[in-house]
């Protein structure tokens, strides 16, 4: 049986993975340091896609922890880890899944790698963040936004 020649054969590549902008701040230093370390963690996530040119996108991921000792907050770090991927011959239904989990668990490592040399370069105790679920979370966000009332 002959193959279909009109059928798009699916391409994945990383093209480029990138440290975007990150940000360390310590904004009770160096008082934080004279006191017993009895920390607690803030951690959000966030990503946002960019079509680019073609079959081409820039994925963006995005940390913010904020450590406060007591309530006082120790410090402050923000990493916008990003990638350009290339994606063709995906189905719209393909494509949700691609940028909305796949993508953002490659960009993860490096953006949990960056977060870790900021925080032990600033003073602190090292900070190894757990292993995120990104299938979970992209499943949760298609979820919350179908059960969303849409607006006439």
């Amino acid at each position: 049986m002959a193959e279909d020649n009109n059928a798009t054969e699916k391409q994945f590549s990383i093209q480029k993975i990138y440290t975007k902008d990150m940000s360390f701040e310590t904004p009770n230093s160096p008082k934080i340091f004279t006191e017993q370390w009895e920390p607690s963690v803030d951690f959000n996530l966030g990503s946002h896609v960019e079509p680019l040119d073609n079959a081409f996108f820039e994925i963006n991921l995005t940390l913010t922890i904020t450590v406060k000792n007591k309530d006082t907050v120790a410090y402050l770090v923000e990493v916008n880890q990003a990638g350009i991927f290339a994606l063709a011959g995906f189905s719209d239904e393909e494509m949700g899944p691609m940028v909305g989990s796949f993508c953002p668990n490659i960009l993860f490592p490096y953006a949990r790698e960056a977060v870790s040399d900021l925080i032990v370069r600033g003073g602190f105790p090292q900070l190894l963040l757990a292993p995120v679920n990104f299938d979970a979370l992209y499943a949760q966000h298609l979820q919350q936004t179908q059960a969303a009332p849409t607006l006439n």
